[in-house]
């Protein structure tokens, strides 16, 4: 589950701000705001993209960088507000 959830929001990162080049992916700790691979709009497009694949609703308090802040962070985040998160297709 963890894997798949990371495979996930990976994926949408790099097709989304790195244009498709895997090689410019982040490592899973990786500060997606300090490395330059998310803005603040890049914040709200993931939001909204959390929102929708993972049917979750993202709260303004919990738009923290303990929550957003790079890949291993999400993936906990989605999992600790969904236990069975599977992306929704």
């Amino acid at each position: 589950m963890v894997e798949q959830v990371q495979t996930r929001i990976m994926d949408f990162i790099v097709s989304n701000y790195l244009f498709g080049d895997v090689s410019r992916a982040p490592a899973p700790d990786e500060s997606l705001l300090e490395s330059g691979i998310v803005d603040s709009t890049g914040i709200l497009e993931l939001i909204q993209f959390l929102e929708s694949d993972f049917a979750l609703e993202v709260k303004d308090s919990e738009t923290v960088p303990d929550n957003l802040g790079s890949v291993a962070n999400l993936t906990r985040f989605v999992l600790e507000r969904s236990p069975d998160a599977e992306p929704a297709v």
